[in-house]
């Protein structure tokens, strides 16, 4: 009998946690009274949505990675104020993404290593061309009879050009291609303060590039037109591997080439879209996108110009006798205009040209006469 009451009392104690618990736990019915809040609709603003589901913050970011395709709201006046993350683009070589990181796989993957593998490969070409022929020279003896090859308003255009081309190459190269060979050299403070210093030197020689290089168009367009002779310059490679004479005119083939490819073209590329990262185009670069874009197509002319450039500025100093003295003074010997440009000379000779255009004197020698 003790026994058995002992076996109820402990059953009686263990159940009467569960009993008391079960008394003691809440119940999940709403209070009388209560209405629920409406779910969220998509016209709700922050503070609507922040009432309606209290700590839910993913319709935020919704609008914040979809601002490149429904801009948000702002009260700022900046074109792109409402827009935190672009749309999704793809550019040439580049994956579908976001139209900032389309723009650094293109640049990154693309115009840096190719386009500096491009300026490499023609240096290379340029040594080894020099390593195995030289300086092209004249043959015979020079006469002392000189010819009047660039006035001195052609020389002016010419060196004002080219001091801000090589200003603005050497600047970019810097900011494009500067972390690769000088970062490691110079460190990051003082690489800082060189690619900042030259950024805003590439900046100002900018506008002084373009209005020479309109100058420079307008100047030399009349002796780089095309004619019949220049197909035989092109044929023979203007007897620069086989030694051979080839005639043309005061710019050969090659000069008109450089002309209206690099000069008229790219040129022309370079210099708008260098004007609309300046922001100096009105109603131009006012968007991040509109920004990548010239920003590419900027990067891709500039190093074609420069591949294009380095050629001539070969040709016009260690790659040619003469030919710097040209520029620089402004004449040449008779001989050197015979054997270089003999249609020109011909021409001189026969007097539809004249030897001495200004009023300035040869520096050394006498001017070449028409003949009788």
């Amino acid at each position: 009998m003790q026994g058995l009451i002992t076996r109820l009392m402990l059953l009686a104690a263990l159940c009467m946690p569960a009993a008391v618990l079960a008394q003691a736990a809440p119940t999940h019915a709403p209070p009388e009274g209560f209405t629920a809040p409406a779910d969220p609709r998509p016209e709700d603003t922050n503070a609507e949505r922040a009432r309606s589901q209290p700590g839910n913050n993913a319709p935020f970011w919704r609008a914040v990675r979809n601002s490149g395709e429904q801009a948000g709201y702002t009260s700022l006046p900046a074109p792109e104020a409402g827009v935190l993350i672009q749309r999704t683009v793809q550019y040439p070589g580049s994956l579908r993404t976001t139209a900032g990181e389309a723009w650094r796989q293109v640049r990154n993957q693309w115009i840096l290593p190719y386009g500096g593998a491009l300026l490499l490969i023609v240096l290379v070409a340029i040594a080894l061309f020099y390593w195995r022929k030289g300086p092209l020279d004249v043959h015979d003896a020079p006469t002392g009879r000189m010819v009047e090859r660039f006035t001195y308003f052609e020389r002016a255009a010419h060196w004002v050009n080219a001091i801000a081309f090589s200003i603005l190459a050497i600047s970019g190269i810097v900011m494009a291609f500067g972390k690769f060979f000088l970062l490691p050299v110079l460190g990051g403070t003082l690489f800082g303060w060189l690619a900042y210093g030259l950024k805003n030197l590439h900046n100002f020689a900018g506008p002084v590039f373009a209005v020479s290089l309109v100058v420079v168009i307008l100047t030399f367009i009349k002796d780089n037109l095309p004619t019949r002779d220049d197909l035989a310059w092109l044929a023979k490679g203007g007897g620069l591997f086989s030694g051979e004479h080839v005639p043309s005119h005061r710019f050969n083939a090659g000069e008109k080439l450089v002309f209206w490819g690099g000069v008229l073209l790219l040129g022309l590329v370079v210099v708008g879209s260098g004007l609309v990262l300046d922001k100096l185009i009105p109603g131009w670069g006012e968007t991040r996108g509109q920004m990548q874009v010239t920003h590419m197509v900027h990067a891709v002319a500039a190093i074609l110009m420069m591949a294009l450039f380095l050629g001539h500025i070969y040709m016009g100093t260690v790659g040619m006798k003469g030919a710097y003295q040209a520029m620089k003074t402004g004449y040449v010997d008779e001989t050197w205009a015979r054997e270089h440009h003999e249609l020109w000379y011909d021409d001189i000779r026969a007097g539809k040209i004249p030897a001495q255009r200004s009023a300035r004197p040869a520096p050394s020698g006498r001017p070449v006469t028409p003949s009788a």
